[in-house]
């Protein structure tokens, strides 16, 4: 009995550790100057918080749906959020109060260069999903899909702009469905970055 609840106590303690040390990160980040030095650095350290905690928490999986890693649907799950995206923004960007929280995050986009936007992009996805959709996904025994989607969207919040928040709870819907189906981090992972790179081309174009 011991010997099986270590591994869970070690999981729970990992990720309300990573939790709270990320959500601080992840605020302080997004408070930094847009166009600063400093934003590059500090969202590479939350990555790395997201990353190490999932390591730290026990054994992650890529998942499987039937014999196959789900790599296409995924694909297509995340073009299609973006779509969704997409057409919500064109509403949002004819309501100023909106508009201005979502501008307020497209500024980061808008005075980098576009290469290690890129990267900080996919690799700070892939970070997330190790996070949120494995290690606080295994550690939930009950309504994990909603659990890790509210707890997304919270930390996000942290950040102090509920558009993002809003955006953070409807991919941790999409995203933990897909973990829930596939029983591991793949599919979640290749949606989370898909639809991540697309509003980050895209949006500064329509605001």
């Amino acid at each position: 009995m011991d010997a099986e609840a270590h591994p869970a106590r070690r999981r729970v303690v990992a990720t309300v550790m990573t939790a709270v040390v990320g959500a601080v990160l992840l605020a302080v980040s997004l408070r930094i100057e847009p166009g600063s030095a400093w934003f590059y650095p500090s969202t590479l350290a939350l990555a790395a918080v997201w990353a190490v905690g999932a390591w730290a928490s026990g054994p992650l999986h890529l998942g499987r749906v039937g014999t196959e890693r789900p790599v296409a649907p995924a694909l297509l799950v995340g073009g299609g959020l973006a779509a969704v995206f997409v057409l919500g923004a064109l509403v949002v960007r004819e309501i100023p109060v909106l508009a201005d929280r979502v501008s307020d995050v497209l500024a980061y986009a808008d005075r980098g260069p576009w290469l290690p936007l890129l990267l900080i992009t996919v690799i700070n996805g892939v970070a997330e999903e190790m996070f949120f959709r494995g290690a606080l996904f295994d550690a939930l025994d009950r309504a994990p899909v909603s659990i890790t989607a509210v707890a997304y969207a919270a930390v996000t919040l942290v950040t102090g702009n509920p558009m993002l928040a809003f955006a953070a709870l409807i991919l941790g819907v999409v995203v933990g469905q897909q973990r829930r189906v596939s029983g591991g981090l793949l599919a979640p992972a290749i949606t989370h970055v898909t639809w991540s790179v697309t509003m980050l081309f895209v949006l500064p174009a329509l605001f």
